[in-house]
């Protein structure tokens, strides 16, 4: 049988590694997706830094993150912001375009109703109910 399977601590040992080696492709893509979303970063700078991440990726990960991180949050964070308000200007569109009618509003669209005689008085008092309510 297998010495991996039959051994905890190796399992554990490997799960660990495994673990690890996701991490960094992570932090890595991550840098690659910054390098390239920034947009002061001049074509041969990009590619400088392309080059490094590329031909040693661990190495260059951590130099980018060294170098760069603090510009890497501020992106994020302004990138963040510019989505919290388009957020909530599509939610003041939507939420305005929805707005129910002001008490008075309500309360006078059903004395209309009444006197065309569309509704009777006791449809008319649960209206002006809801309505101040």
């Amino acid at each position: 049988m297998d010495n991996i399977t039959t051994n905890f601590w190796d399992v554990l040992l490997w799960s660990f590694w495994f673990f690890i080696w996701i991490a960094a492709i992570t932090v890595w893509f991550r840098c690659i997706f910054d390098l390239f979303r920034d947009r002061e970063l001049s074509g041969w700078g990009k590619a400088g830094w392309a080059v490094l991440l590329i031909l040693v990726p661990w190495l260059g990960a951590l130099i980018y993150l060294i170098a760069r991180g603090r510009s890497m949050t501020e992106r994020q964070m302004t990138e963040m912001a510019q989505m919290r308000a388009q957020q909530d200007e599509y939610i003041r569109q939507a939420a305005g375009s929805q707005t129910a009618e002001s008490p008075a509003a309500q309360i006078a669209s059903a004395k209309g109703l009444l006197d065309s005689g569309t509704i009777n008085q006791d449809e008319f008092d649960a209206l002006k109910a809801r309505a101040l309510a």
